[in-house]
């Protein structure tokens, strides 16, 4: 059966690989894959504890609204079975009110699956009695809830033979249902319980579809219908009649309340256990063999019993819950008494699931364990927050291939530290790390060498440890630190001045108001650098000047008395061609009067 058709499954669009499910699950029925916590159907028991702790909502019940929807419009004839839980759910409604509401679904009758249960304390008395008086020191655990029944075949499979060859009330209610209603009708269960979905896909031929209290609210509100907007009619009742001792099914020790009315044999000892963990814990270790008595046990997979089921909303306490079962129920000694009316016979065989676990070598387990950092058995810490109780197991399931490294918190928290210890480490500047009071958490070697002061120091702090010394006492800069805190924000200050030194500082922020860090960059000998060839470019542009200056000063002359000689020059020259131009004219006359 894949993970979509079995009564529970994730949406792994949702799932925040919080690892929450795999924590909580009481048979480690979650394989992580894709970085989503994916049921296993093999290994479930349909307790819906998952679905419970889910912060996320990504495990969720299988939706058979719409079949139930389908088979109502198929025009067959259908029942309703609802639980006694009913009534700490839906408490503002009568019997009247939720009986009228669920017909105008469409449905034919509603009935009580209560009556079933006391079809079941009927024959459970039957078992009980003849067992004293063969003087059978025998165990009987009770079959009325299908996780439990799922839990011991699956994982505690040596008690199976003392399981009540009884089947579940509601399968028993289905029987009583077909007997005075026809064969052919279809039965719905409506409840608190995922389990449920166990029991209707395994018998089809009873019991049609289960649906949860959601899926009522969800179809009462698709059709537009408000149970306190009803007027109730004659038929709008429970059918065939109303259940009596039945009702207490539904709280701790609901079940041997109604088997006390039959006045058993004093022999007998009965006890009830509540809740899966708890279960777990008894069982596990039980051995029937000891059994010095003829024993009942009655066993419920929630806490409380069915009114806190995994699909009930009501926060009431359980106390409350109890008392409104106890009020409801018209239960009374005289009751109590009934004879079996029909055969609800049900074998139980284990189904112990497919799990290679123990055949992995411890060479193998050996090498997992030292993937995740557990070199030693001192570092198999067994914390259980991957969800399993040893970090053996774990590595087991890391073999399995259920779980991944990553889920191992001491292992990824090493990780983290190594990764952050070698970024400080190989960080060519000093690093530091505070906390809100300014309290050294982290520091590398540059940040201690840069600002120890043996004079100020030693008499104070260890050269070798600086954890817990705090800033103020090594740098003159806290402020920068102290407004990150505050402001939760990054802050980049260049050309701070600190004693004889100058630093560019990053200061940023690691936990909002709780841890912050500096990268502190020393550029002193950059400005010093920076300095020299400014004043050294200074002098050059002087002296450049001066010489520009003298060779202008220079040119200035040069070019004065180029000036003067070439005037001079020109004049003398100017007045040799005068004279020459005189002395051809001249000639010029004498020639003609000769």
């Amino acid at each position: 059966m894949s993970e979509r058709e079995y009564p529970l499954h994730t949406v792994k669009t949702d799932c925040q690989d919080c690892y929450k499910c795999v924590r909580r699950c009481p048979v480690k029925a979650i394989k992580i894959e894709d970085n989503s916590a994916m049921i296993v159907p093999d290994l479930c028991i349909a307790c819906g504890t998952c679905y419970q702790v889910c912060p996320a909502k990504a495990k969720q019940p299988r939706d058979d609204l719409a079949r139930a929807k389908f088979l109502v419009s198929s025009g067959k004839e259908i029942y309703v079975s609802l639980a006694p839980s009913w009534i700490t759910e839906f408490p503002d409604y009568t019997p009247e009110q939720i009986v009228s509401a669920i017909r105008k679904l469409g449905i034919r009758g509603v009935s009580e699956t209560a009556l079933g249960a006391q079809e079941v304390t009927a024959q459970t008395v039957q078992l009980l009695q003849t067992a004293a008086k063969r003087q059978e020191n025998k165990l009987f655990i009770s079959t009325a809830c299908p996780a439990v029944v799922e839990y011991i075949s699956k994982y505690i499979p040596q008690l199976t033979p003392h399981l009540t060859k009884l089947s579940s009330p509601l399968l028993a209610h289905c029987k009583l249902l077909k007997e005075t209603y026809g064969t052919k009708i279809e039965t719905i269960f409506i409840g608190p319980c995922i389990a449920k979905k166990y029991e209707a896909d395994r018998n089809p031929n009873l019991l049609s579809i289960a649906l949860t209290f959601n899926d009522l609210r969800q179809w009462l509100k698709d059709e537009g219908i408000d149970p306190k907007q009803l007027k109730s009619g004659v038929y709008d009742v429970f059918v065939p009649h109303r259940a009596e001792e039945g009702n207490l099914y539904p709280i701790e020790g609901g079940m041997i309340e109604t088997l006390k009315a039959y006045k058993l044999d004093k022999k007998i000892y009965m006890t009830q256990m509540t809740g899966i963990y708890s279960i777990q814990d008894e069982l596990s270790h039980l051995d029937p063999d000891k059994i010095s008595q003829p024993t009942f046990l009655e066993c419920l997979a929630c806490y409380g019993g069915c009114v806190s089921g995994p699909c009930t909303t009501s926060s009431k306490a359980g106390l409350e819950k109890r008392l409104e079962i106890l009020e409801h129920s018209t239960f009374s000694a005289e009751s109590g008494k009934r004879t079996p009316a029909r055969n609800i016979e049900m074998l139980y065989s284990p189904k112990v699931p497919n799990q290679e676990e123990e055949d992995f070598s411890e060479t193998e387990i050996r090498k997992v364990l030292t993937k995740i950092g557990k070199q030693s058995g001192k570092d198999e810490l067994n914390c259980g927050g991957c969800g399993y109780d040893t970090c053996r197991n774990f590595a087991k399931a890391l073999l399995q291939g259920k779980a991944e490294p990553e889920m191992c918190v001491s292992h990824m928290k090493q990780q983290a530290q190594r990764k952050a210890n070698a970024l400080i480490r190989c960080i060519p500047s000093p690093i530091v790390i505070a906390d809100s009071k300014l309290n050294i958490m982290e520091y590398n070697e540059l940040f201690r060498d840069m600002f120890w002061n043996d004079d100020e120091h030693s008499d104070i702090y260890e050269y070798d440890n600086l954890v817990g010394a705090n800033l103020r006492d090594f740098i003159s800069f806290t402020n920068l630190f102290s407004a990150s805190l505050e402001l939760g924000q990054d802050i980049h200050k260049d050309h701070i001045r600190h004693e004889n030194k100058m630093f560019d500082v990053v200061v940023f922020n690691i936990d909002d108001k709780q841890s912050v860090g500096g990268i502190i960059n020393d550029v002193t000998n950059v400005e010093l650098h920076k300095e020299q060839i400014a004043a050294r470019a200074k002098e050059v542009i002087h002296k450049n000047l001066a010489t520009v200056q003298q060779i202008a000063c220079t040119l200035g002359e040069h070019m004065a008395e180029t000036e003067v000689l070439l005037r001079s020059i020109a004049k003398d020259y100017a007045a040799d061609e005068t004279s020459a131009a005189e002395l051809k004219i001249r000639t010029n006359s004498t020639d003609r009067n000769s």
